[in-house]
């Protein structure tokens, strides 16, 4: 991949989000982006919100959501984005890992965070999305099964990249490109 996602296999797609920089910087880099304060412009017009663990819920409280009478306990997202184009939350998962560990057993929690997240955004009637971004790790074979799971339960996986598109974000054109 070449740096900041131009060139190569993602041309047609997009530009990439590389999990080595977190979701405002990365946006920010971008043609046709500003982020301002979690507010995210694409050639001046407002597409979306930016919310970084507990920023998800004081975004809660902003639209009279309390996730006290909902849930238990508190989920913290990595990375979450509220598209406005498409009225979704995209909550975002960065696991990078280099040896066995617990994140191991963390993937498999998708099912149930994904359902919690629902829930919360239920009452705003906003659609939840909810994927990983995975360092290459995960894709060892023994990661098989579990990475099957995640799909069948209607959660993303992503290594290392995840495509503008797949957040519902405007793609800028890529000169030279279609």
């Amino acid at each position: 991949m070449i740096k900041n996602g131009k060139g190569g296999g993602n041309t047609r797609t997009g530009l990439v989000f590389e999990g080595k920089t977190d979701l405002a910087t990365f946006l920010s880099e971008q043609d046709g982006y500003r982020v301002d304060n979690g507010f995210v412009y694409y050639q001046g017009n407002e597409v979306a919100r930016l919310f970084k663990k507990h920023g998800f819920y004081r975004f809660l409280d902003e639209i009279g959501i309390e996730w006290k009478k909902i849930i238990s306990k508190k989920i913290l997202p990595d990375d979450s984005i509220y598209v406005i184009i498409n009225n979704t939350m995209y909550i975002i998962e960065c696991k990078f890992q280099q040896v066995a560990g617990s994140v191991d057993e963390k993937i498999q929690t998708c099912d149930f965070k994904k359902k919690q997240y629902q829930k919360l955004m239920a009452p705003a009637n906003i659609e939840v999305e909810y994927m990983y971004l995975l360092s290459e790790w995960f894709k060892d074979p023994k990661y098989k099964d579990v990475l099957d799971y995640i799909i069948s339960v209607r959660c993303q996986y992503y290594f290392e990249y995840i495509p503008l598109a797949k957040l519902g974000l405007p793609v800028p054109c890529i000169e030279g490109g279609e």
